[in-house]
């Protein structure tokens, strides 16, 4: 992420500079696209809606430079109850799994002008 970009995540981040919140997004497309709010705040909910959809829908989702949605399906098993030792049914399910792309992976373990990778939390 460009030194530019990241100052737009802090100036409009609402949690503290850690987090980067939907409404956060919806702040940067206002100030660098120059849409309203209303417009923003309805093309985050379309582009997310659409990701939720697909996912239901047990499609994959990958998005070059940052990285790929998967659903993973489980089949059922026998398991058990840990307090009694009792075999019980465990119904199949679907997990959701994200993996980053590379792109992603290299920019966040980029080494600072000091040469090292900063730590996860600024106060480290």
């Amino acid at each position: 992420m460009s030194s530019k970009s990241t100052v737009i995540l802090d100036r409009w981040s609402t949690s503290g500079g850690t987090q980067v919140l939907k409404s956060d997004l919806v702040n940067i497309l206002v100030a660098k696209k120059g849409v309203t709010q209303k417009q923003a705040e309805a093309t985050v909910e379309m582009i997310f809606g659409a990701m939720k959809d697909a996912l239901v829908a047990g499609e994959n989702i990958e998005i070059r430079g940052l990285g790929a949605f998967h659903v993973k399906h489980y089949g059922a098993y026998q398991g058990r109850n840990p307090k009694t030792g009792e075999p019980i049914a465990v119904r199949a399910k679907r997990g959701l799994l994200f993996r980053a792309g590379k792109e992603l992976k290299d920019r966040v373990n980029r080494p600072g002008p000091d040469g090292k990778v900063p730590p996860l939390n600024p106060g480290q």
